[in-house]
């Protein structure tokens, strides 16, 4: 099958030489002219323009982008004249689902097929495969499928569940989730769900962590913590591997904490501070719109906003709070504990 990848980032670019291994031909645009290079080595024919890919391609067309967020509209408003009724455009990035609807309806006018994708894997996508997560019409579904076989990871990737019945897309790791919007609003979900495991797994390590002798005697004023009852020294390293068989909070997620144990067991290439790509945002405000609790996933969202230290005009104004009423001066320097 021809397809046009826009965007050849971390993402994409992996997901063209996934595409090219299983047969299709790819025809590729990005603005890094790195980027085309390096894909264009991997066997796809690299186009310097959006005009130059468009025409590169045999009608109909099918598009796919993977793009950041914030300039896919932009991206469209350009495309969008070069093509016809009859082509299919894909926005396979991490776009708000509150804009999908009104980007299909545009289309529509032209004639022009608008599909979803949330796309699942990261930078180990090229070997382990996508889960794809797709919004639009069934007809658009079942024309794209093709990519979407290509890119999921296959039925072999976990074992049947107990008692379902065989045949679904969901085994081979894609699914027509429903109309315009929903392929993105299920990535969403997927990804502010990630933030809340995630978390999980950082607050039990940093607990263990803790609760080495040389940390239990210099704990903050008001702990109780005792060398007698904490005092380990845990192998953070071995008990992520330990983990990873037979427990029930085995994970992916776990695997890949196990692997970074083990290239760097204290961590200190790491800063501790996390971004977050909107996903767990946009969750939030679903969330609020429908009454929905969502406490976990929330607490997780704001961990990342303290970790780029947004809490600490926060932590002043309750040392100040705590002086005033009890007298309690903490300096500008915590001593003590450093790590």
């Amino acid at each position: 099958m021809q397809v046009g990848m826009i965007g050849l980032g971390r993402m994409g670019g992996n997901m063209v030489q996934r595409l090219i291994a299983r047969g299709h031909h790819c025809t590729v645009y990005d603005i890094d002219l790195q980027a085309r290079e390096r894909v264009a080595q991997q066997g796809a024919r690299a186009c310097a323009t959006l005009t130059e890919l468009v025409e590169s391609l045999p009608a109909p067309r099918v598009l796919w982008l993977m793009l950041p967020a914030g300039v896919v509209d932009a991206v469209l408003a350009d495309l969008t004249p070069m093509l016809a009724a009859g082509d299919v455009v894909i926005d396979g990035g991490n776009s708000s689902w509150r804009n999908d609807r009104p980007r299909a309806a545009r289309l529509a006018e032209a004639g022009i097929e608008y599909m979803d994708v949330g796309t699942s894997g990261g930078v180990r996508g090229l070997e382990r495969g996508y889960c794809l997560m797709v919004g639009g019409s069934e007809a658009g579904f079942r024309r794209i499928e093709p990519l979407l076989l290509a890119l999921a990871p296959g039925a072999s990737a976990a074992p049947p569940t107990p008692g379902r019945q065989l045949g679904g897309t969901a085994e081979q790791g894609y699914l027509h989730c429903g109309p315009a919007g929903a392929g993105h609003f299920v990535k969403m979900v997927h990804n502010a769900i990630e933030y809340g495991i995630m978390s999980a797994y950082a607050e039990g390590f940093n607990l263990m962590h803790k609760a080495k002798p040389a940390l239990a005697s210099a704990v903050a004023d008001g702990s109780t913590a005792e060398d007698d009852v904490y005092g380990y020294d845990f192998d953070l390293p071995e008990i992520a591997e330990l983990w990873r068989r037979g427990s029930v909070i085995g994970s992916w997620l776990l695997d890949l904490t196990a692997q970074a144990f083990q290239q760097d067991p204290d961590l200190d290439h790491y800063a501790g501070v996390v971004s977050d790509s909107g996903e767990g945002r946009w969750a939030m405000g679903a969330a609020i719109d429908l009454a929905v609790p969502v406490p976990v996933l929330a607490a997780s969202l704001f961990g990342r906003f303290e970790s780029r230290h947004r809490a600490d005009f926060a932590m002043k104004t309750l040392s100040a709070m705590r002086h005033q009423f009890g007298g309690h001066l903490e300096g500008p320097k915590v001593q003590g504990d450093k790590s």
